[in-house]
């Protein structure tokens, strides 16, 4: 879906548009450690370089977007702030539901 103005927030489950958004902003998909479930992943998260993301564990896409799917996430992010710079706002949701935590 297209941004139809800066600062719009958008929503999409679409992983090609979802991985698109992270990879221009050099962010690489992670989970919070110690908040895993089993041998589940724990809290989903991106990594953004320079913003303190030391805390992160690193995933690969698959398994983040196994888990973005079995959780039944939907993405919900900005393109840009309502300034026109480039926004790096995210959260994940369950579906019609709240943000995970």
């Amino acid at each position: 879906m297209a941004e139809e103005h800066p600062g719009q927030t958008q929503v999409t489950t679409d992983p090609d548009v979802i991985r698109k958004w992270a990879e221009e902003r050099d962010a690489t998909p992670a989970t919070v450690p110690g908040t895993e479930h089993g041998d589940h992943l724990g809290v989903l998260r991106f990594d953004f370089p320079g913003y303190g993301g030391d805390k992160l564990e690193h995933v690969d896409w698959d398994q983040w977007f196994d888990t973005f799917r079995e959780r039944d996430l939907e993405f919900v992010y900005q393109e840009h702030m309502s300034s026109g710079k480039q926004s790096n706002f995210f959260t994940l949701r369950r579906r019609g539901g709240d943000e995970e935590k």
